[in-house]
């Protein structure tokens, strides 16, 4: 499983393409080979995984009940949109307009990692979450993290 690092601003062509920053390419190394796949974040941004990454996600979600309707739901809502990007020889991927539109992506991106993804935003959708980050960032820390035993703790 792949583990990103880094944030990166990166602008989109006339063709809605964006280059690899070489640092985060450098993270990715199979990507030339077998390619990367695109889809719909929860909130209003694009998610890039590896290949290897989304075959593991459905597979995961291939094993879930089909026969129920909020499943079935959840599996259409996550997977729509999902596209193969390939990496041209120049370290570009093309994304496609449907998604671009509906993150509101128009030129400037931030490339968020997230450990096994790669986020993409609008920069200007990026900079407004941290603009209501929350004002005491120790408590919220405490509330989601307080219960785990993390592995320096054992």
């Amino acid at each position: 499983m792949s583990q990103f690092l880094g944030e990166f601003e990166c602008k989109l062509d006339a063709k809605g393409r964006m280059m690899i920053p070489s640092s985060l390419k450098k993270q990715m190394p199979e990507a030339e080979v077998s390619g990367l796949v695109i889809n719909r974040g929860f909130e209003k941004h694009l998610v890039i995984y590896t290949r290897a990454e989304w075959d593991i996600i459905t597979n995961e979600l291939s094993k879930l009940n089909s026969y129920e309707k909020k499943t079935r739901d959840f599996i259409r809502y996550f997977t729509r949109g999902a596209t193969e990007l390939t990496v041209d020889a120049a370290g570009r991927v093309l994304l496609p307009k449907s998604l671009l539109e509906y993150a509101g992506i128009e030129g400037d991106v931030v490339l968020s990692s997230q450990f096994n993804k790669i986020e993409v935003w609008a920069k200007e959708a990026y900079d407004d979450q941290f603009d209501n980050e929350p004002e005491n960032f120790a408590k919220l820390s405490e509330e989601v993290m307080g219960n785990t035993v993390r592995r320096a703790d054992v």
